[in-house]
């Protein structure tokens, strides 16, 4: 019975994809497991598996088209159907032929039978194993396929040995940096009719994946639908950095994982979201939701784009807890090994700029949340202590806002509140 492969749930309000690399091709025998296609939605990519062995008989969707949940993608034969109907079609095409077949010299059929019989021998003497093509990620592939890169050469990092894009380029860097075994050329007079200025204008079309056409969509969505607004404050970081110089050792050896910035970041969003519950909130129409639970997104560069996973109920989470999960999003963020359920909702968002050394930004709202904070690199300077200057660990902080639900007062004053919690860590503590 032929076996249909359809798209399946692709998770809360998502409910489009693109096909992305076929692993398997028409007329592929296939078994239980295998991965036949990858499907790119707006958050992460899917695998889709065979559930039945037989063969690839079909490809209703190639590469780069848009699908919907049911849709049909392929069809799988089982393997005894799939090889009579392929018999079926090759008796059809010679069908016209048969008379002058059954003419043919009898000795002409014997020797092919002997070379037949010989064949089967040597298979099963010596076994043909096809080689086995590693899990790649589509950016990845892209870039092989982009640079000339066989994938078969390059060593995976992602779960389950996947090759991601990150690891093209080093394998990449690796071939420039081996040494060029080159004949030494005369040098040659350069010709009076050749500018060497503007002479490399090679230009390159990459169609963008589905995530980050759904991320320009969106940020210029929220642009549009929101009135956005930003205010800035700045957090002296001494505190903070003491305190993780003094407890970190410990805190290493007891929780396994490394005391960060974050931690206290999302504890201290927790601390002034309760005090100015709006941000925390969103607009539903003419209504204004206000959420009594505290899931916190935390912005993550990936491969394919941006993607924010959520830590759930942060302000019922230690820090060793809230730590743990960061890294672990940040490590299934770079494999891709994000689930849907790991970006779902969230109450406000956090991110980052400041690991690629940003000093200042505005962040743009992750719709339909009304808050997000921005953190930036931390720098020493000089600033005004009790009368005199001193220099200081000083971090900038931006907070963008939707102003239809939050006034500019509340903004300010929740970054206030923000700011004092970084700067007297023990607050965190005593309050909870």
């Amino acid at each position: 019975m032929t076996a249909k492969i359809i798209v399946p749930e692709l998770g809360e309000s998502v409910v489009e994809a693109t096909v992305g690399e076929w692993h398997k091709q028409e007329g592929e025998s296939v078994a239980v497991g295998d991965v036949l296609v990858e499907l790119e939605t707006d958050k992460v990519d899917l695998e889709v598996s065979a559930e039945s062995a037989g063969v690839l008989a079909r490809i209703f969707h190639q590469q780069g088209a848009d699908v919907q949940i049911g849709d049909v993608l392929a069809e799988i034969e089982p393997a005894a159907d799939g090889v009579a109907a392929a018999a079926d079609g090759k008796a059809d095409k010679v069908d016209g032929a048969a008379e002058p077949a059954k003419q043919e010299d009898t000795a002409k059929q014997e020797d092919t039978a002997k070379q037949e019989d010989t064949a089967k021998k040597v298979d099963t003497a010596v076994p043909s194993a096809p080689a086995r093509q590693p899990a790649v990620t589509p950016v990845a592939q892209r870039v092989a396929a982009a640079e000339g890169v066989d994938v078969a050469q390059v060593a995976g990092s992602g779960a389950h040995g996947r090759v991601t894009r990150q690891d093209v380029e080093k394998h990449l860097q690796k071939q420039e940096a081996a040494p060029a075994k080159t004949q030494p050329q005369p040098a040659a007079a350069p010709s009076p009719q050749v500018s060497a200025v503007g002479s490399n204008r090679a230009e390159e079309r990459i169609r963008m994946s589905r995530r980050r056409r759904t991320i320009a969509q969106r940020l210029v969505e929220a642009q549009h639908t929101a009135a956005m607004l930003t205010t800035f404050n700045d957090v002296d970081m001494g505190a903070v950095m003491e305190l993780r110089k003094r407890r970190g050792p410990a805190f290493l050896e007891r929780h396994g994982v490394k005391l960060g910035f974050m931690s206290f970041f999302v504890k201290a969003a927790v601390g002034a979201l309760k005090a100015f519950p709006k941000l925390n909130a969103e607009i539903d129409g003419e209504e204004m939701v206000l959420k009594q639970y505290y899931d916190i997104g935390m912005a993550v560069g990936a491969e394919e784009g941006l993607v924010v996973p959520v830590i759930r109920d942060a302000d019922r989470l230690s820090f060793a807890a809230i730590e743990q999960n960061i890294r672990d999003f940040s490590a299934r963020a770079r494999d891709g090994s994000l689930t849907l359920e790991d970006l779902r909702g969230g109450t406000f968002t956090i991110t980052n700029g400041g690991v690629f050394g940003s000093m200042l930004s505005t962040p743009i709202l992750n719709p339909p949340q009304v808050g997000i904070l921005g953190l930036h690199r931390i720098d020493e300077r000089p600033v005004a202590r009790n009368g005199e200057v001193v220099i200081r660990s000083m971090m900038y902080l931006a907070l963008s806002y939707d102003h239809r639900l939050v006034d500019g007062r509340e903004a300010v004053q929740f970054l206030a509140r923000l700011k004092d919690l970084i700067e007297e860590p023990e607050t965190l503590l005593l309050e909870g």
